[in-house]
């Protein structure tokens, strides 16, 4: 973790400065106004951690204020210079081009639209993304199998994923989620992790509105990187009082009708030194192999070891990027980042978008999601 944090900074600082060369050459500003904003991005780049300090210290309306336009800033100057090096790109290919020709075939971009042009796409896409990450939306999935008791004509789960309740999202957001749940019906709750998102200590009310909604057959959890961030103690003692019930490195048979597991993250081990007593195949075949078996683990990683011992894996962590073009790099890091059913050796992988926002409260190209799954008899 220590590693990562500084790693962040140090591509976040070289972001702030890559902006700042770029409106020094656009619009040349004096020694006051460059004093004014490079201040101003030092502010913006230390935010995260003020932002995390504030909040430990109970400085809540502060961290939550700082985190709205930290979290905000720090999508804009993303967008910008992914944006910005796409011109940069472009105008390198014009003077290779003028270079070899010996005469100018493709238009210049001079200093100021070349700031100026990213900066306004930046700004319209934060301002669609913030209204997209609102934009609750229900991803619908129908699954044959054999394996359901004959009695069963229909069995229906409701998967939700990477809410981060915290700072950002908090009850209306959440709201918005659970009356997508809520108008689902279902028989069936799952979190696939990172319910709750770092610091937890006031989210009095958020367990309250999940208690309006009890499946007939209950709700299931699982340990996310961020419940680990969180404490141990502190993200199941909120998942409980939510109604959960958390599955660590555990199966359940529900009713005699289906069987659930759920692994934790490895950020446990990392954060914890948890070690594990029994590997996911030894926890999967303890299981009734008659019933359909769904595997709640939060990375969307296929152990090849327990292929053949579940029916269905429901991930989440990825968000697809959530932000355009950094889901780029999760697609190059997860193959598998969105969706997908293609059946592994018998056994399905579906990936959740994420219903909620982690960092920026921005979703481009990548719409938070309520994932209905229905299962039917062959």
């Amino acid at each position: 973790m220590r590693l990562f944090l500084i790693n962040f900074f140090i591509v976040y600082g070289l972001f702030h400065l890559y902006m700042f060369l770029k409106l020094r050459a656009a619009i040349h500003p004096g020694l006051r106004w460059g004093i004014f904003i490079a201040l101003f991005m030092v502010v913006m780049i230390a935010a995260p951690a003020v932002v995390r300090i504030s909040e430990r210290a109970g400085y809540e309306m502060f961290a939550s204020f700082l985190s709205h336009v930290g979290y905000l800033w720090l999508a804009f100057i993303f967008l910008f210079v992914s944006a910005s090096l796409v011109i940069d790109c472009y105008r390198l290919l014009a003077y290779i081009t003028k270079a070899a020709l010996k005469t100018g075939v493709l238009p210049v971009v001079p200093p100021k639209a070349g700031f100026f042009l990213p900066a306004v796409l930046s700004l319209a896409i934060c301002t669609y993304g913030y209204f997209e990450a609102l934009n609750i939306r229900t991803e619908s999935v129908e699954i044959k199998t054999a394996k359901l008791p004959e009695h069963v004509k229909k069995l229906r789960a409701v998967q939700i994923s990477d809410v981060h309740l915290g700072l950002i999202v908090r009850e209306k957001r959440l709201a918005r989620i659970l009356e997508a749940v809520k108008t689902a019906e279902p028989d069936l709750l799952l979190s696939t992790g990172d319910l709750v998102d770092g610091q937890i200590d006031n989210l009095e009310g958020l367990a309250e509105q999940f208690n309006k909604i009890n499946p007939r057959y209950g709700k299931f959890a699982i340990m996310g990187n961020h419940e680990f961030y969180a404490g141990i103690a502190q993200s199941q003692n909120f998942t409980k009082k939510a109604g959960f019930t958390m599955l660590r490195e555990e199966g359940i048979t529900v009713e005699g009708i289906i069987n659930i597991a759920g692994v934790d993250d490895p950020a446990g081990g990392r954060f914890y030194n948890e070690t594990k007593t029994q590997s996911e195949k030894d926890i999967l075949s303890a299981l009734p192999q008659h019933l359909f078996t769904i595997l709640l683990k939060h990375r969307p990683i296929i152990d090849t070891g327990s292929l053949g011992f579940f029916d269905l894996q429901l991930s989440g962590h990825t968000h697809k990027g959530q932000i355009f073009p950094f889901s780029i790099a999760t697609w190059i890091y997860y193959p598998v980042h969105a969706g997908c059913l293609s059946p592994v050796n018998g056994c399905l992988l579906y990936v959740s978008r994420g219903t909620g926002t982690w960092g920026p409260p921005i979703r481009f190209l990548a719409p938070p999601e309520v994932t209905v799954i229905d299962f039917v008899p062959e």
